[in-house]
């Protein structure tokens, strides 16, 4: 069962660095205030009251956890130990820079309940991250992916394709060597120019060109793909939607409030592009949640077989896994495999 996740939002806190691409508060919608222990445990109680049967776990998004002080970090997990012990919450998540962890740190957030922590890699190439202002290297990165790992503690990532000096090529290596390095889950951020950034100075003044929505679909629907190829979970893919993420605080760069969708119909699309014909007459089964992704953002997916004048009919059906798809033709049907029967070239998608 999928737990609820309570969300507390550091914007910032404890992060020694502004990197060019960074404005937490905007991206986060909140003000970076630490939360009282009188606020953390009167939130975990209100979750719990609509969570119904489903676990509870508390995270701290945005900022740098691990950097702010020993005693900050203590105040902020020990409201949570009587409810870790009672059951009331089963998981502890945080969110941290790859310079900032080490064994004595994640050996300690250990004992206090944390089960998962998740670095703010952004890219695995030294002169991306330099132009990008990150202050760590990628061996900082690889080197805290292990140690993580080496404590038994979950690890996710979040790479941020189309940072300064950023490529393809990059950032498929990027991915790789996260995956390589162990980590259990991935977020894909495509680097959008946020109103106040360093980032938007270079953007206005014509030192930077971010990638467009097409371009970053093609690129993530690529990672994806090779993540999927390599058991690596992609928990997201692009930053979500709210009140701090607008069409006045997003000058430019790939952003969409349904991106992961686009991206994920976007792979399905190509799978059936290499199998259907034009003027053919199809029925197409997939797992009930791949509906959405099969039928495309918007029936995106639909539209382009319609140019091509395929006449197509989406069914569910829940003995495919998620990744399958059948397509019949008259009496005969194929199987295919997003992974095994999709294959992209890189002139494809550069």
């Amino acid at each position: 069962m999928k737990p609820v996740t309570v969300p507390f939002f550091i914007s910032h806190q404890g992060c020694p660095h502004t990197c060019v691409f960074c404005d937490q508060r905007t991206i986060s919608g909140a003000a970076g205030r630490l939360p009282t222990a009188n606020e953390i445990v009167s939130k975990i109680s209100l979750w719990s009251a609509t969570a119904g049967e489903r676990p509870l776990e508390v995270a701290f998004f945005g900022g740098t956890f691990t950097a702010l002080s020993h005693e900050i970090q203590a105040g902020l997990l020990e409201p949570l130990q009587s409810l870790l012990k009672c059951g009331e919450i089963s998981a502890v998540r945080l969110s941290t820079r790859p310079d900032y962890i080490d064994d004595r740190r994640v050996e300690w957030l250990k004992k206090l309940g944390v089960t998962t922590i998740e670095l703010g890699i952004q890219s695995m190439d030294d002169a991306v991250l330099d132009a990008s202002g990150r202050g760590h290297s990628a061996a900082d990165s690889d080197a805290a992916i292990r140690c993580i790992k080496g404590h038994g503690v979950a690890v996710g990532t979040q790479l941020m394709p189309g940072l300064p000096g950023d490529s393809l090529f990059k950032s498929l290596s990027s991915l790789e060597r996260v995956s390589v390095a162990g980590a259990d889950f991935i977020r894909i951020y495509p680097t959008v120019v946020i109103q106040g950034t360093e980032l938007a100075r270079r953007f206005s003044a014509g030192e930077y060109y971010p990638m467009g929505l097409e371009q970053g679909v093609n690129l993530c629907k690529l990672l994806l793909h090779r993540a999927m190829q390599s058991n690596l979970p992609v928990v997201r893919m692009g930053l979500q939607a709210d009140d701090g993420l607008n069409s006045e605080t997003v000058l430019a760069g790939c952003w969409h409030p349904s991106f992961g969708q686009i991206v994920s119909s976007a792979l399905y699309g190509d799978l059936i592009d290499r199998y259907v014909s034009d003027d053919e007459l199809v029925t197409i089964s997939c797992h009930p949640t791949r509906l959405s992704d099969v039928i495309g953002y918007k029936r995106s997916n639909l539209a382009r077989m319609l140019e091509r004048r395929v006449r197509a009919q989406v069914v569910s059906d829940n003995t495919l896994k998620k990744e399958e798809i059948i397509i019949q033709k008259g009496i005969r049907s194929s199987r295919y495999n997003l992974m095994t029967d999709l294959n992209y070239s890189i002139q494809e998608v550069n």
